[in-house]
Parts: C-alpha cells; sequence; structure tokens
C-alpha cells in the first residue's frame, strides 16, 4: 500500500485538475481490474457521486429560493381575476392567438404573455402554460388583423402601476389601455354577447370593373354609389346560414348560423391623397374569413361581376363561389357585455365592461398605429387593387371551384375555431 499511495495521490490531484477544466471525467474507464485498481475506481465514483450530490443540492436550493420569492410575491399581491382593454396594430404579427410550439410566428398574444411575466404579473411557468391563469380572449384576429378595443380576461397579481409596467415589455404597436376587475368565473369569450369590427378599404374597391385602377389616389366614387353598397350590406342583418361565408362548413352544421345587427358603410373621407370609407359590422359572432367574404362578394356585385341574388343563394344548401377581401384593413373596434352588465355592472362591486373613460387613449392608438399602418400599406402593396385582380377567376353562377376551394382550405386548414374572423 505504500508505494500505492503516492500514485493514488497524484491520480486524485489529476482528476480534480479535470474537474476545474468543466467537468469530472471518469478515469475508472481506463483502470486494470486489480484490487488496487478497483479500490481506486471505487474513490473516485464516490467523489463524483458527491459532487452530483452537490450539485442537486445547489438547484434545489435555487428552486426553494425562487419558490419562496413566489410565494412572497402572492402573499404581497395576490391574483385577481381581471380584463385588459388591449389595442394592436396587427402588421409582421400571425394573428392574436399564441400556437405552442410554433415560437417562429409571432402573435400578439406571446408578447403579452412574455410583458406579463417579466413585469412580474405572473409567474414564469404560467407563460407556458395559460390555463394556470384562467387566459381568454374574446376574439381570435388572424394574421394581420389589428384591434383597437379587444378584451381579455386572466388571474394576474395587482401591483402598483401594473398597466405601465406592462407596457414597458411590449412593442409601441401593442398597448393595454384600461384593466377592471372582473367576477371569479368570468370569461372573456363566453360573456361577450357582441362584437364590431370595421374595415376600411379604398373606394376604388366599388369602381366598376372596366374602370382604370391604375391611378387608384385620383378615384373618387360617384355620388349616391354608397346607398347601393348599404342596400346589399343591410340583405345581410338577422339569422343566415353563412356556411359558404367560412372553410370547411357543411350547410347542416348549426354553428354555421349567425346574427348580424348592424352593417354599413359610411361617407368616403380622404387620407395620404386617397378616398377611403369604413364599414361597421356588428355581429353575436363570427366564424373565420366570414366578414371579408361578406365584403368580398358585396364588392363582387357593385363591380358587376355578378347579380345581388346570390348573397340569397349563398344561404342555400349548394356551395357558393364567395370572394375573400384582403385581411388588411379588418379592425376588431369593440367587444360587448350587455348582459354581464346587467347583472354584475350594478352591484356595487363590479364596474360595467364600458371604456367610455379609455377613448381617447383609443382613439389616439387608431390615429398613431392602425389608420397610418393600413394607408401606407395599401399605398405600398396595392393589395386592394391586386386582390381585384383576382376576381374574373370566380365562378359565381356556378358552385366553389374545386381548385378555388382547395386554395382555400390550404389557408385555413389549421385555423378552425368558430368565434374568429
Amino acid at each position: 500500500m505504500f508505494t500505492v499511495r503516492p500514485a493514488f495521490s497524484a491520480l486524485v490531484k489529476h482528476s480534480q485538475t479535470i474537474q476545474t477544466r468543466g467537468g469530472f471525467y471518469n478515469l475508472c474507464c481506463t483502470m486494470t481490474e486489480s484490487p488496487k485498481d478497483e479500490n481506486t475506481a471505487k474513490l473516485l465514483k464516490r467523489a463524483n457521486e458527491e459532487n452530483e450530490d452537490s450539485s442537486e443540492r445547489l438547484q434545489a436550493a435555487k428552486r426553494l429560493k425562487t419558490e419562496g420569492e413566489q410565494a412572497e410575491d402572492e402573499k404581497k399581491y395576490p391574483k385577481k381575476k381581471v380584463v385588459l382593454l388591449l389595442a394592436y396594430s396587427g402588421k409582421g404579427y400571425y394573428g392574436m392567438q399564441r400556437n405552442p410550439g410554433t415560437a417562429e410566428f409571432k402573435t400578439i398574444e406571446g408578447d403579452l404573455v412574455t410583458a406579463l411575466v417579466k413585469s412580474g404579473c405572473i409567474p414564469e411557468n404560467h407563460g407556458d402554460d395559460m390555463k394556470k391563469m384562467s387566459f381568454q380572449r374574446c376574439a381570435r384576429t388572424d394574421k394581420g388583423v389589428s384591434a383597437a378595443g379587444q378584451v381579455v380576461s386572466l388571474k394576474l397579481r395587482l401591483m402598483d402601476d401594473v398597466i405601465e409596467k406592462i407596457n414597458e415589455n411590449l412593442a409601441k404597436q401593442i398597448r393595454v389601455l384600461g384593466l377592471k376587475r372582473v367576477t371569479q368565473g368570468f370569461n372573456s369569450k363566453n360573456n361577450c354577447d357582441g362584437r364590431t369590427y370595421f374595415y376600411m378599404l379604398p373606394t376604388v374597391a366599388f369602381a366598376p370593373k372596366d374602370s382604370d385602377t391604375g391611378n387608384t389616389a385620383a378615384f373618387r366614387l360617384e355620388p349616391g354609389k354608397i346607398q347601393t353598397v348599404n342596400r346589399l350590406f343591410a340583405l345581410y342583418k338577422g339569422t343566415h346560414n353563412f356556411h359558404n361565408f367560412t372553410s370547411q362548413k357543411a350547410p347542416s352544421d348549426p354553428s354555421a348560423r349567425r346574427y348580424i345587427t348592424e352593417m354599413t358603410c359610411g361617407e368616403p373621407f380622404i387620407r395620404s391623397d386617397s378616398e377611403f370609407a369604413v364599414i361597421t359590422v356588428r355581429g353575436q359572432s363570427f366564424m373565420m374569413h366570414q366578414i371579408r367574404k361578406m365584403i368580398g362578394l358585396v364588392i363582387a356585385i357593385i363591380k358587376g361581376y355578378v347579380n345581388e341574388e346570390v348573397i340569397e343563394r349563398s344561404w342555400g344548401q349548394e356551395k357558393v363561389d364567395v370572394p375573400k377581401a384582403p385581411g388588411l384593413g379588418l379592425v376588431l373596434e369593440k367587444v360587448h357585455f350587455d348582459r354581464y352588465n346587467k347583472r354584475f355592472g350594478g352591484d356595487g362591486l363590479h364596474e360595467c365592461l364600458e371604456w367610455d373613460r379609455e377613448e381617447e387613449l383609443i382613439k389616439a392608438f387608431k390615429e398613431a398605429h392602425i389608420y397610418p399602418t393600413i394607408v401606407e400599406t395599401e399605398g405600398q402593396e396595392g393589395s386592394m387593387v391586386n386582390w381585384m385582380a383576382t376576381l374574373p377567376i370566380h365562378d359565381f353562377e356556378g358552385t366553389a371551384s374545386g381548385a378555388q376551394d382547395t386554395k382555400d382550405q390550404k389557408q385555413d386548414n389549421a385555423d378552425e375555431e368558430n368565434d374568429t374572423d
């Protein structure tokens, strides 16, 4: 043993040197099977196990510290059920809803949840599982669609200056404009009994199909055309079977029946030397692409591609080829909670979910981020003019073409939720 001890000592020192350079290398694999080497291997194994135990104890201590800090935060700022009023410009985002496992597709909810975690309003593990904070949105807007009055419900820590802290961690094109306490069982989607959207478009969309659209900035809508447009939009009011205004819905599907309370087009106005108009539509809820197809079909009628009887025919059993207007210009204007307000708004504990005090903030956001984005993008990309060029390929008199229907399904097959546009 006397002759082995110096060698063993040198071996231990060498193993320590290796450990300090980034990891404990197991030297047992290079040893012989002699009893002396077996003893050495046991000593090295014990040292390796002690090192692992030390690392586990350190990690456990960190976990306890984090859990302790979270418990302290929970005690200081207990989570409460609230709603947040959101405004955002949808340009550059793949819609409202975050889809786990697809981080490369930037969404409004993805950025919002990140801001909630960074500001300390929710624990970090709630960001990975949104069910833990009972998160729900009123409407799941599509890619590129904006909102001036989106409302989400969730449980968060009511910290001081909570709105400012969240906004500090958001891009300028996403803002939290308001916050209100709600009942514990409140669900922003289920409790929402109406949604109002507006669609801002260049009036050249209503030009006859033979018109020269080369200089859209110079186009001005003729007097009286808006009245014709509104007469057609009025046909949508009431309850109808809108299975032709979304994808993958059978005529017999009861969820295709939707109730529309308002649809009108306002008077034209000038923005950046071009003429625009705003279409407002309110309904109980909307299916994916429903609003864009309702507008697309009226444009096709106004331009002379098909007679207006196609609207009533589209509510029947046959499949009708309905064109879908561009996503640019569609904005979630407001969500309505009439039944909730009637039941809880005057109970002395909860506020009505109306945002009169935030109205100026909403207007300022639209002027700064929504209207300019629509006008500038339309001027640069000409999305409406390019889309109008595709109208002749639609077979309005027959059933939907197989090619067009397949194209729509490929675009929509990843998004099947009912209440969205």
